[in-house]
Order: structure tokens, then sequence, then C-alpha cells
């Protein structure tokens, strides 16, 4: 019988956010990967999931993978897990997963929550385009490079920042973006949950007046929309051409557009028109 690897999301938080599914994956891996098996070893136990834990972090990955991949080859079921939040994404395993693809294996996703994807959803930013780009660089030059990267896509930003230097990612931010849009996530799912919106300037003050800032940190900045008076048809019909060559359904679209550039949807849709005529 073929093995195959689990690619399992769990909670951030919550342990109510762990569905039946996820428990039912687990309890039927030989061997259970995580980055840390003390805190894994708490989720396990709290749903009676009795398996073997090993640790499969960033430093161990490139040695542990093909081992990985024998006993999967072997006929064995691996499951891979982080703590929390999907694998894979801002956390071990891809390398992992990739070499599992490679070699013909199966790779099955259990779904589970995604701090980038909530905090968008809570922030009241607007969500289309957004582009996540993990953590942001450690030092302020390469954080003030990466913002300012990140400010040529004009979609909204979602990163991960640590509570130590959200200050000054936030301070970085408003120099390269201006006094966009911004909405500092915090704690998401547990006791301490805060998710604080406004622009980055409100909530750079807020975090400023705090003694510490504490917790699990994703930070969402809107791009900044453009005066009415600035936008010109050609930049939005071809903004509306590169939606729908995506795959975005024409109203969608115009909706996406009327977000991004501060307008009305009738206005986006008159400017289209008007282009085809």
């Amino acid at each position: 019988m073929a093995g195959k690897l689990l690619v399992v999301g769990t909670p951030l938080g919550n342990l109510s956010d762990f569905p039946p599914r996820a428990v039912d994956a687990l309890k039927s891996a030989a061997t259970i990967l995580c980055e840390d098996t003390r805190h894994s070893r708490k989720l396990l136990t709290h749903f009676g999931i009795e398996r073997p834990l090993e640790s499969h972090h960033d430093h161990n990955e490139d040695e542990t993978a093909a081992r990985v991949i024998a006993r999967i080859e072997g006929g064995e079921t691996i499951a891979l897990i982080s703590d929390a939040g999907m694998p894979v994404i801002s956390d071990p395993g891809y390398r992992l997963v990739r070499e599992a693809r490679k070699r013909g294996i199966i790779v099955e996703p259990v779904p589970g929550p995604v701090a980038a994807v909530i905090a968008l959803a809570a922030s009241g930013i607007p969500p289309l385009p957004f582009t996540f780009l993990g953590f942001t660089p450690h030092r302020q030059g390469g954080r003030r490079d990466f913002y300012l990267t990140a400010a040529e896509l004009n979609h909204t930003i979602v990163v991960y920042e640590s509570p130590e230097r959200l200050v000054g990612s936030l301070e970085d931010a408003l120099e390269v973006f201006g006094d966009a849009e911004a909405c500092v996530a915090r704690e998401m799912t547990k006791l301490h949950e805060e998710i604080l919106s406004g622009t980055i300037s409100e909530v750079l003050e807020a975090m400023k007046s705090r003694d510490a800032v504490r917790g699990e940190i994703t930070l969402v900045i809107g791009a900044r929309a453009k005066a009415a008076k600035e936008i010109s048809p050609s930049e939005v019909i071809e903004e509306f051409e590169r939606l729908r060559q995506s795959g975005m359904r024409r109203n969608d679209a115009i909706k996406a557009l009327a977000e991004k550039f501060g307008m009305r949807k009738n206005d986006v849709y008159k400017m289209l028109i008007t282009s085809s005529e």
C-alpha cells in the first residue's frame, strides 16, 4: 500500500478551530512531523491523538526530508504540522513537499487557518488584489527596500511582523506608503485577540503609546488610492484586462478596480464602456 504525506493545518490559538478531519488525519499517520515537539504534544494530548512526534524545522529539514521520503515510499503515511496555521506558509515544509511531488508521492492537504488571510478578512481594507510577503526583513535598511518593492505593486500587502519590530516596521511603512490604511491583527483567535484598524499613523501612535507590544502579529497595509482626477482611463483598462485574463469575472473585476482606485463602480463601468466605443 502506497504511503502519502499529509499537510495538516493546526489552530492559531483557539482549539475549537481544529476540525474532525484534521484529528482523523493525524490519527491515521505513523508519525507526525512538527516544529516543536513540546508545543505540539499539548495539541495531540487535548484531542487524544497518540502518535509519535518528530522534530522537523528550518534547521534540519534538508537532513530529515530524505529519511521521511524513504519512509513514505516504504508505505507509511506521515503528517506534517506547524506550531500554528498551515505548514509551509512561512513555516517549514516546503522542501519536503517539493521533494515528495518530484517523487510522485501523494501530498494531501488538510486545510486549516492561515493568519494572513484571516487578518485580511477582518481588516476592512480592500482585499483584491493582495500580496502576502511573509516576514519582513529584520534590519531597517532591508525592510525599507522590502516595502519600496511592495509599494510598487499597488496591492494590499499582508506581512508577518515580530512585536519587538512592529513600531519600526510601521514607521518604515509610513515613510514608503504614506498614510495609507493599515491593520494590526494581534493574537488572533486567542484570549487577548486584538484587531486595530486605521491609517498607518493612527495605528503607529496606538502601538507607540504602549509599554510593550506582545503576541503574534499580522500587519495589513492598503495601497494608497489615487484621486479620481489622477486616474487615466488607460490605467483602468489595462488593470481590467489583467484581472480578466487572470480569470476574474467581469463584475468582480469592476468591483476590485473601484476599491483599488477609490472610485464608484458606475464610474469604472462608464470608463470601460467609453473606451470600447
